[in-house]
């Protein structure tokens, strides 16, 4: 246990080599395979885990590296099991430990429905991209979140651009009170306060590149 915890530091870190060395001495595969995600090689992170999938920390890999080698549906899929598996034991730290991509797919997951509440909380625990950035996305008890419109994701869009309102408005043909309605709505869903917050956690969940 305390090797993996050590193993993941070292790849937040970014340094892939001790990682990959300490991980293959302690014959770990799960840390393995996190190793092979970092690598860019979700190939070899599927073969190794998929042994392994009754565990529930292979099993939430298992969906990242699905993702990773394209195959979302799949991902989504697996996401799916191990959100069944989890919830009524109301683990958390397994999700956050799989780190950004893993947020973006509980997104992906909360646009089908899917374990809706369950997914409020573990989103709610992830840190963002930005040390500074603590806004939470709202709680079950908060109004229900929804998905971004293909309007307000373009106005996020412009909005990580560093257009002003008057300008989006101006981009968009919209009137400058439309706008910041939209930029409203855009942080409730979110959860957010502001404009830098609203692209981080953008970004954090995948809605902006």
């Amino acid at each position: 246990e305390i090797t993996a915890v050590r193993i993941q530091t070292l790849l937040r870190q970014g340094n892939l080599t001790e990682a990959a060395q300490l991980a293959e001495t302690h014959d770990l595969p799960i840390s393995q395979a996190r190793v092979r995600l970092a690598q860019g090689n979700p190939a070899a992170a599927l073969a190794l885990l998929e042994p392994h999938r009754h565990q529930m920390a292979a099993l939430v890999l298992l969906a990242v590296a699905y993702e990773a080698d394209g195959e979302r549906e799949t991902a989504v899929s697996t996401l799916h099991h191990a959100l069944t598996q989890a919830k009524p034991h109301g683990f958390i730290r397994t999700f956050i430990d799989a780190e950004p991509p893993m947020a973006r797919l509980l997104y992906e997951a909360m646009k089908r429905q899917t374990h809706t509440d369950y997914i409020r909380q573990l989103l709610n625990a992830f840190p963002t991209t930005s040390p500074n950035f603590q806004a939470p996305i709202p709680s079950p008890q908060s109004p229900l979140i929804e998905p971004l419109s293909q309007r307000e994701q373009e106005v996020l869009q412009h909005i990580a651009k560093g257009l002003t309102n008057q300008e989006i408005a101006d981009r968009l043909y919209l009137s400058l009170h439309t706008v910041k309605i939209h930029a409203r709505n855009i942080y409730g869903k979110l959860g957010v306060k502001n404009r830098t917050q609203a692209v981080t956690k953008g970004k954090a969940l995948g809605i902006l590149p």
